[in-house]
């Protein structure tokens, strides 16, 4: 676990002109993942090639995920690495490395609907408002989702 796959040629676009595919600058995708205000200020962000590298420490598994699908849905990354990304442990426990996420990557015709129904079973498709939740702040309407987009799909509790 670690090193999650993204569309390098999707996604936003951060900064202004130059080449759309080429990736962009730690400075740029931690101002981007700061942006969100998901309790990321000491996550350091490192850009090799199209990779981008998450180290540091977060409160919780939700903000792990929503730091990679943040840095992951922009312009020119292909891969986010977060081997060195951990989960703060509980009070009075060990750290302990995150869990293994379940993201989907948005296919043409899908939306929250769909999406809900193939995570969680034929009849589920009410549950994608819980998916909608699970990828606030970066969704802000749960009809603007687009093809090759990253979402967490959180577990049913």
């Amino acid at each position: 676990m670690g090193m999650f796959d993204f569309v390098k040629s999707v996604g936003k676009k951060l900064g202004i002109g130059g080449d759309d595919e080429a990736a962009p600058t730690a400075d740029t995708l931690k101002k981007e993942l700061d942006s969100h205000k998901l309790g990321t200020d000491g996550v350091e962000v490192v850009v090799n090639g199209d990779t981008a590298v998450l180290k540091g420490v977060v409160k919780d598994q939700s903000i792990f995920e929503k730091a990679v699908i943040a840095v992951g849905n922009t312009l020119g990354v292909s891969k986010v690495q977060a081997d060195e990304l951990q989960v703060a442990p509980a009070p009075g426990t060990a750290a302990a490395p995150a869990k293994e996420p379940t993201f989907y990557t948005v296919k043409k015709g899908d939306n929250l609907w769909k999406i809900a129904e193939k995570s969680y079973g034929k009849g589920q498709g009410v549950k994608n408002t819980v998916i909608f939740e699970a990828n606030k702040p970066m969704l802000t309407h749960p009809d603007k989702i687009y093809p090759g987009q990253v979402l967490r799909i959180p577990d049913l509790a």
